[in-house]
């Protein structure tokens, strides 16, 4: 029996970009993740929402020439459940590439 190691909240495509996006980065102002992912204010408001009610993300806010922005980061319990997830997605490639 094949136990699947996904984590659920991760793998929706926009939360799987947002990780990803943020992994090589300490922080990313929201204006950043939404032009890269092509969504709107509110569905990444959603996406972030889910994120860090897991624990996978934090947030700063900040005053920049008068204006609040947001800044995300992943969490140490965030950067450690993506990799995992990317761990699983790898073994499922190496998988059916060894089945050819």
């Amino acid at each position: 029996m094949i136990t699947v190691r996904f984590d659920p909240v991760i793998h929706a495509p926009n939360r799987l970009q947002i990780c990803a996006l943020l992994t090589p980065l300490e922080e990313a102002e929201f204006q950043l993740l939404r032009d890269e992912l092509g969504v709107s204010d509110s569905v990444l408001s959603k996406h972030l929402k889910q994120l860090e009610e897991a624990g996978y993300v934090k947030f700063r806010k900040s005053a920049v020439n008068g204006r609040q922005r947001l800044w995300a980061r992943l969490t140490t319990a965030g950067r450690r459940a993506f990799a995992g997830h990317v761990g699983e997605l790898n073994r499922l490639i190496g998988a059916a590439s060894g089945s050819s």
